[in-house]
C-alpha cells in the first residue's frame, strides 16, 4: 500500500465498511416484518422503545436480554446509521427493524408475559407487538393476551 501504517489502517477500515455495508443492508432486509407490518413497527417505535427500557430496567430479565436491548438502544442513539434518518421515507426503518428483530429474539427467550407487563402502549398496540414477535411461535407457548388484568398480580 502506502507504507504509512496509519494512512493503510484508514484505508482498510473505510474498505472494510463499505463491503461489511451492503451485508447489514441485506440482513435487515432479511429481518425486516413480514406481511406488511413494517409500517406498523415504525408506528410503534416510541412505545417500543418505552417497552425496552422496561425490560432493560426489570432485574428478573436474564442478563443476555438486557445486554441485547442495550446494544439496540446504543444503535440507536448513534449518529451513525445503517440508513440515516434523514433520508425520507425510509430512515427511520432501519431502526424499527433492529428494534424489532430485538424483540423477536427476546420473546423467544422470556415469552410473552414480561413483554404484555412491560407494554404501556394500546391493547391494538399489543396485538400488532404479538404479531411482529412471530405469533406461531409465540402462541404455542403462552397464554391468550387479548384482555390487559387490571391488577399487576393477575399475570401469569
Amino acid at each position: 500500500m502506502t507504507g504509512v501504517f496509519w494512512i493503510d489502517m484508514v484505508f482498510g477500515l473505510v474498505l472494510g465498511l463499505l463491503l461489511l455495508w451492503p451485508a447489514l443492508l441485506l440482513a435487515l432486509v432479511v429481518w425486516r416484518p413480514k406481511g406488511g407490518l413494517l409500517p406498523e413497527a415504525v408506528r410503534l417505535l416510541p412505545d417500543l422503545l418505552r417497552l425496552l427500557r422496561g425490560l432493560a430496567a426489570d432485574k428478573s430479565q436474564p442478563g443476555g436480554v438486557r445486554i441485547r436491548i442495550s446494544l439496540v438502544f446504543a444503535y440507536l442513539a448513534s449518529p451513525i446509521d445503517l440508513v440515516p434518518d434523514f433520508v425520507p421515507a425510509v430512515g427511520r426503518r432501519d431502526d424499527a427493524i433492529l428494534a424489532t428483530a430485538a424483540l423477536r429474539s427476546i420473546a423467544r427467550q422470556v415469552g410473552m408475559g414480561p413483554i404484555h407487563r412491560h407494554w404501556t402502549g394500546s391493547p391494538q398496540g399489543f396485538a400488532v407487538l404479538r404479531e411482529l414477535c412471530d405469533p406461531e411461535v409465540i402462541a404455542a407457548r403462552e397464554p391468550d393476551y387479548a384482555e390487559r388484568p387490571t391488577k399487576p398480580n393477575q399475570y401469569p
